[in-house]
């Protein structure tokens, strides 16, 4: 795959994440697309491979911590919080158990 390409799927990538992460919240999505777009215009006249290449490989490590790590929470009173999960953040809870499972 060429390095342009490359860059374009990265920079798809980022804004579905940006997206998916920040639903619903206005502020924080603007903000995430200014971010995005920023970035990407400030290096589009970069034609080191390598540096591309590093900054490609950034890109897709901020994209995967968005992706994995980010909650998005609200407040909805003066002590209170409501957390708002995406589907496949939490890994499926699994009970500890002193005994290996049988495999059936």
């Amino acid at each position: 795959m060429g390095t342009r390409l490359k860059v374009l799927k990265l920079f798809k990538a980022l804004h579905r994440t940006r997206i998916g992460v920040f639903r619903d919240d206005d502020r924080a999505l603007t903000a995430a697309r200014l971010k995005i777009n920023e970035e990407f215009r400030k290096n589009k006249s970069e034609t080191s491979e390598e540096d591309i290449s590093k900054m490609i490989k950034m890109g897709s490590d901020v994209e995967a911590i968005l992706r994995q790590s980010v909650l998005q929470v609200e407040h909805v009173g003066e002590d209170k919080l409501l957390l708002r999960p995406r589907d496949g953040l939490f890994l499926e809870n699994v009970p500890y158990c002193d005994q290996p499972r049988k495999k059936s």
